[in-house]
């Protein structure tokens, strides 16, 4: 590459004796794209996937939905159920989980609802104060993808 020429959107082809890139973004095609630069999942070779923070977004609008604690959960769990099924995961494959919340008494009425989709044993779990503009509850995830069951060959 010489100094004049443009960088390549993958950098990492410039970069002589570099290793392949070895995960592979998640996305939805009805969703829109996101407004920061990070992809809503990502799903490595050896089959871990990592789901960014989610919110409380309408996947159709975009649009923030609920005013409390608990509405924003409930939909912030349902888009994270969202990115991990794309990604070829369920809730019952995560095993880490980091949640977002602005107001630290809201971790009773939290993981109330956590309750309700995760069951034991459950996954690892942080839960940090945080300043979210806007919104209540953020979480992000990790998940262990199931491997797919060889299917047997007709004989």
């Amino acid at each position: 590459m010489t100094p004049d020429a443009p960088a390549s959107p993958d950098a990492s082809n410039d970069v002589p004796n570099s290793m392949p890139r070895t995960w592979s973004p998640v996305t939805l095609p009805d969703l829109p794209p996101p407004a920061g630069a990070y992809s809503p999942g990502v799903r490595t070779a050896n089959g871990l996937l990592f789901v960014s923070g989610q919110t409380p977004r309408d996947p159709a609008t975009g649009q923030i939905v609920g005013t409390t604690v608990e509405e924003q959960t409930r939909v912030t769990l349902a888009n994270l159920e969202r990115i991990l099924h794309a990604g070829g995961a369920r809730l019952q494959d995560v095993v880490s989980v980091t949640v977002y919340l602005v107001d630290e008494n809201d971790w009773g009425v939290f993981d109330k609802l956590y309750r309700t989709v995760f069951s034991p044993p459950y996954p690892t779990r942080a839960v940090v104060g945080a300043s979210l503009r806007g919104i209540l509850v953020e979480i992000s995830a990790i998940a262990e993808v199931p491997a797919v069951p060889a299917v047997a060959s007709a004989r």
